[in-house]
């Protein structure tokens, strides 16, 4: 399974790497709703998935979930998973592992994600692997949707009343609420005349404004590539993987969405740092990802790997 913030994808895969059944369910937010609930919020899913497939449990689950962030809170949900017996053993890992796993060939590589949060993991077939706290600030985060638009409101409500250098944020970012001053934007979230969880939405409007060619709202693409880049290079670096040829894996809302300016920054930025690295997209599914470290758990060979990629990559799903 793979179980993001917004949506959880369960599949079913034999050892030899047949896909017998999937099904699609809501998000995974323990810190929200708390553990209990997030993970009757992933029974549906499995049920359905259990139903289709006509199984009552199986071999070994292969958990890939948001909200795990540290070691210790995997294994807290790993232990969890057990309490529910959908599987003999159970695996529990970050999400960005599945972005990276359902990326690369063999688990050999780096992977970048950043969508409403940023984060970067990195793994070997030796089953060494490279990661960060990745929870915000307190861990030396910046970046992800969130991140850049609590900075695009902060340099534009500066902008405005004279505190900062002028921005064309400062009319971009209310005019997409239909507001007209940042004044009228600030007093409206404080109020919550605009709901919170919208403030996602300005992500956007900050990289069109940065298109447009905007100076404070480019250096805010500028500095999210060096982010990016840094991340990726430290975990080359400790997976002694900075001098081979290695590829770096861009997953996440924000890396997937073709901004220009950025990706053209993190190009020429790993090209400096690390000349080795071979950057892309990730376009397969995260749960790909999710089975192919399952059946590497099992010791499946290629070719089951290579049979349930085809399933992905097909389009039936």
């Amino acid at each position: 399974m793979d179980a993001g913030n917004s949506k959880t994808d369960v599949a079913v895969v034999t050892a030899a790497g047949e896909v017998l059944a999937t099904a699609r369910g809501g998000g995974f937010r323990p810190p929200a709703v708390g553990l209990t609930a997030a993970l009757d919020a992933l029974a549906e899913p499995v049920a359905r998935a259990f139903a289709e497939a006509g199984v009552p449990s199986v071999a070994h689950v292969s958990a890939c979930l948001a909200n795990a962030d540290l070691p210790v809170e995997e294994e807290q949900l790993a232990t969890a998973l057990r309490g529910r017996a959908w599987g003999r053993s159970v695996e529990v890992r970050n999400d960005t592992f599945a972005i990276l796993r359902a990326g690369v060939a063999e688990p050999r590589g780096v992977a970048v994600v950043c969508g409403a949060g940023i984060n970067c993991v990195g793994m070997r077939p030796d089953g060494r692997t490279a990661r960060f706290p990745a929870i915000g600030r307190i861990s030396g985060d910046w970046g992800g949707g969130w991140g850049l638009a609590e900075e695009a409101l902060w340099h534009a409500a500066r902008a405005e009343d004279g505190r900062g250098e002028p921005t064309a944020l400062a009319r971009t970012l209310p005019a997409h609420f239909g507001l007209p001053t940042m004044y009228a934007l600030i007093e409206a979230l404080h109020l919550e005349h605009v709901e919170h969880d919208r403030r996602h939405e300005l992500a956007p409007v900050l990289f069109a404004t940065a298109a447009d060619g905007d100076p404070v709202a480019r250096s805010l693409v500028t500095r999210l590539a060096q982010e990016v880049t840094v991340m990726a290079t430290v975990a080359l670096t400790r997976l002694d993987l900075l001098a081979e040829e290695t590829p770096v894996l861009l997953g996440g809302s924000v890396l997937t969405a073709g901004h220009p300016q950025l990706d053209d920054a993190i190009r020429d930025l790993l090209s400096a740092r690390a000349p080795e690295a071979r950057p892309r997209v990730v376009t397969a599914s995260p749960v790909l990802g999710a089975a192919l470290l399952g059946l590497d758990r099992l010791g499946a060979g290629a070719e089951a790997g290579e049979r349930a990629r085809g399933y992905w990559e097909s389009g039936k799903v």
